[in-house]
């Protein structure tokens, strides 16, 4: 039995990959969230962290993006 790990996507670290489980926010953030790819079952990789930890670059559905610390608070993953 394989122990699945959830976490705040502001908790992964570079190098790490996870699966969009959802999205905890409401509103133009939760539709602008959705619209750049964070779907649930969508995988991505924590390329790397701005030297403070915001924002963190991500490669999503084939594309990097910068995403700031209150944003990647709302999506919660899991171990991919």
């Amino acid at each position: 039995m394989s122990h699945i790990t959830f976490k705040r996507l502001s908790e992964l670290l570079p190098g790490e990959e996870a699966r969009v489980l959802q999205i905890h926010t409401q509103g133009s953030i939760r539709k602008r969230l959705l619209e750049m790819g964070f779907v649930p079952g969508a995988h991505l990789k924590v390329e790397k962290l701005a030297p403070l930890g915001d924002p963190m670059e991500l490669i999503i559905m084939g594309y990097h993006l910068s995403l700031r610390r209150e944003e990647s608070d709302c999506i919660l993953v899991e171990n991919a």
